[in-house]
């Protein structure tokens, strides 16, 4: 998928079956896998107040709001934005379920028939990392990607924070590209040549607390997997 875009909202409370609506869409462009400049920021009127506890988190005053385009003025902008593109989204039902109940008050079709799928970096962060916290937050500590900036949830800068743990959860953004005889690599970046000939590395064996503890690992693994892993169907093969 060429287009990509990174996605989040920021909303009055957790429901939205309940009444809860939109106050805050962002939305970052990714092409190729890289940031192209594009972003999409709208805070929106959600004709409510906000819960308290939504309320700390965003900071978004229903006085601040009050002035401010209504979901149906701004859904054609915040669809065109999207049309077409790979969503990348944390807590993926969430975000869809607000979106989606936004549209059906308009009467118009759900998101995923406007996009051309959608990601939940959530699910991917357990898949990757199962037992451990994978809020934005905790993927940032993770990663190491700065989220200092971050004093209050704003729908912009998480869906920025969310591109860069995006790009470090599906293995980093740029391509080591490795050069044919005749050293043409077209335009792309070129790896440079080193010379390992004189270089001798000596071989660690692993001992028997490492042999065991890898085997616990590998263990946990297939277990995590219902039994799906590679190595036990290779073994068994």
């Amino acid at each position: 998928m060429a287009r990509q875009v990174v996605f989040d909202t920021e909303t009055t409370g957790l429901s939205a079956e309940n009444g809860d609506r939109i106050l805050e869409i962002g939305c970052v462009e990714l092409l190729h896998r890289k940031l192209t400049g594009r972003t999409l920021h709208l805070y929106i009127n959600p004709e409510r107040d906000s819960e308290e506890g939504a309320l700390r988190v965003h900071g978004l005053t229903t006085e601040f709001l009050s002035d401010k385009p209504k979901f149906a003025e701004v859904a054609d902008q915040i669809l065109d934005f999207m049309c077409d593109a790979e969503l990348i989204i944390h807590n993926a039902a969430f975000d869809v379920g607000f979106i989606n109940k936004e549209l059906e008050r308009l009467k118009r079709p759900p998101l995923a028939s406007h996009v051309a799928g959608i990601v939940d970096t959530l699910a991917l962060a357990k898949e990757m990392f199962p037992g451990k916290r994978n809020s934005l937050d905790a993927l940032c500590d993770r990663l190491g990607v700065d989220n200092s900036a971050r004093a209050l949830h704003g729908a912009l800068l998480d869906a920025e924070l969310l591109a860069d743990v995006y790009i470090c959860l599906t293995r980093g953004q740029d391509a080591l590209l490795i050069t044919d005889d005749t050293g043409d690599t077209g335009s792309g970046p070129r790896a440079a040549s080193i010379d390992l000939s004189g270089l001798h590395l000596p071989i660690l064996q692993a001992n028997e607390q490492e042999l065991a503890a890898h085997d616990a690992l590998l263990a946990q693994l297939d277990k995590e997997s219902k039994g799906k892993t590679v190595w036990r169907n290779l073994q068994t093969a």
